[in-house]
């Protein structure tokens, strides 16, 4: 068996970019005492190269981003040319001019001070000599390091998140990496902003999720305050995003980390041969999983719900379970019939669907009505739509969802041929239902394993019980019992004398036969 690869170990985070404001505070840029006369507010620009330059139509030769330090001395004496060198800055979108002050200008030059301020161009003044070439030197240095960190990080990320893809890691054991190491919430949805699966420290995401509508709505904007998106998707194809909520580091070291982690999302996807809905349905087996185990309380799963895409304020919830239902198909017919709601397979053979009502749509009609069509659609004139009773407060779903699985169970444990109603309910199946409910009870327990005892340590157990279990289903009918095991009426009564004897009850009195049949019902639901 592969097994997965140990986490990568922590992350080298990258130096934050260079800005105009970060130059001016290193040791040798002080030491020329750096004085800044327009653009003041400009200073967070990003600096991508430092270059010299005199000539006054620079800004043919900058491709943008560029700390242009000059002396003026071809400008010195021609105010017309210090105003264009300027505006040629700034049509370049040059980061920054730095300017020593000395022989061509003792004191800061008006003209381009007010052209830079009108502009918006930062314009620095240095007040003692300085060697141009220790700036570029130092900058120039820190930039290529950088690069380089830029670089490694990638890889790194990269080999670690291809590393978990190929041992064959699941999706949230991929996410989990990520937000581990970006220190933030990860969100992956779909083209219409659905979360399709999170990651990250619990309290961080329910913030995130519960804010959702809002984010999802400004989710094609423009990326700020650590909210760093990367498309997912391949082959001209989108079908989806990642997000990184509230990344504290560099934008451009988070832009990197969401972007290596949609290539490997799109490998992940590529190699299982899995799909976006595949990811969807996904999702909703876990929402549906937690409301129904109830490990997690409901109303901590509300902001999930709701990020899913399922309607949650002033709704009447229908919670149904589908026996032998193909998720997929039941996506369908919800979508065929305009009705909201999260499907998912959950346990074996059994399929739940949580209905979103308004409430005052007729909940039980529209519950029928998708058994009908379920029914005409499959061609299965048998499929079994178990239901619970619509529930109008959140909190209330788990049970339901229990309940309705109970039912759904209950109906497979039968082994009557029922004539049951499209939508099955927990009154449709009785003392059969009550018995499933009950099943897990301790006294429920102790008082089958006690009716039963005879036979249950008897070698020959499982035969009488198939036939006690045959004879109780079919109302006692002795020829129908003898038929249905192919024995005669004569070897049939032996059997029964053997199961009253090893019981110690008469099976011709009614309350006596009642009580095994309840507790065959609460040991058949036990084994199932």
């Amino acid at each position: 068996m592969t097994s997965t690869p140990e986490p990568w170990g922590p992350v080298e985070p990258l130096e934050p970019a260079l800005s105009v404001r970060r130059v001016l505070t290193l040791e040798r840029v002080l030491a020329g005492e750096p004085e800044v006369v327009a653009g003041a507010a400009q200073l967070d620009r990003p600096v991508r190269w430092v270059h010299v330059a005199e000539a006054a139509d620079v800004g043919v030769m900058l491709t943008g981003g560029e700390m242009v330090l000059t002396t003026g001395v071809l400008l010195a004496g021609d105010e017309n040319a210090q105003a264009e060198y300027i505006r040629s800055l700034h049509r370049a979108e040059a980061a920054a001019v730095v300017l020593g002050l000395g022989r061509a200008f003792p004191t800061t030059p008006d003209v381009m001070r007010r052209a830079a301020e009108r502009c918006g161009l930062p314009m620095v003044v240095l007040h003692r000599p300085f060697p141009f070439a220790e700036l570029t030197e130092e900058v120039q240095s820190r930039l290529v390091r950088r690069k380089f960190a830029a670089v490694s990080l990638s890889e790194a990320v990269r080999t670690a998140l291809t590393g978990l893809i190929t041992a064959g890691a699941p999706l949230q054991r991929l996410l989990d990496e990520i937000a581990h190491h970006t220190g933030c919430p990860v969100v992956v949805t779909n083209l219409a902003h659905r979360v399709l699966a999170t990651a990250g420290e619990r309290p961080a995401v329910d913030d995130v999720l519960r804010d959702w509508e809002r984010i999802a709505r400004q989710a094609g904007g423009s990326e700020g305050d650590g909210w760093i998106r990367a498309e997912l998707g391949g082959r001209g194809e989108r079908w989806g995003q990642i997000m990184l909520c509230g990344y504290r580091g560099d934008t451009a070291g988070g832009r990197l980390l969401a972007d290596r982690a949609a290539e490997a999302l799109v490998l992940h996807r590529m190699l299982g041969g899995t799909s976006a809905h595949t990811w969807e349905e996904q999702s909703a087996q876990s929402l549906l999983t937690d409301l129904v185990s109830g490990v997690v309380p409901a109303r901590q799963l509300l902001p999930r719900a709701r990020a899913a895409g399922l309607p949650v304020n002033r709704r009447t919830f229908v919670p149904l379970v589908v026996r032998d239902g193909d998720p997929a198909q039941l996506e369908r017919m919800l979508r065929l019939l305009g009705l909201p709601g999260l499907v998912a397979e959950f346990a074996e053979g059994a399929v739940a669907v949580l209905l979103s009502l308004a409430r005052d749509q007729d909940a039980d009609a529209l519950a029928a009505h998708f058994a009908t069509r379920l029914r005409t659609e499959s061609g299965e004139s048998r499929t079994v739509v178990a239901a619970a009773d619509p529930r109008i407060v959140w909190d209330d779903v788990p049970t339901g969802l229990r309940e309705a699985q109970h039912v759904a169970d209950a109906v497979a444990d039968s082994s009557a041929a029922l004539d049951l109603p499209a939508v099955v309910r927990l009154r449709d199946v009785h003392l059969r239902g009550l018995i499933r409910l009950l099943r897990d009870d301790p006294h429920v327990q102790s008082f089958a394993e006690r009716e039963l005892d005879g036979l249950l340590c008897a070698g020959a157990g499982d035969d009488l019980l198939a036939v006690l279990r045959t004879y109780l289903a079919s109302g006692r009918n002795k020829s129908r019992t003898a038929q249905l095991h192919h024995v005669s009426r004569p070897a049939l009564y032996r059997r029964l004398e053997a199961i009253e004897a090893r019981l110690g009850v008469d099976l011709d009195d009614f309350e006596q036969a009642a009580s095994v049949h309840i507790a065959l019902l609460a040991h058949d639901a036990q084994q199932a």
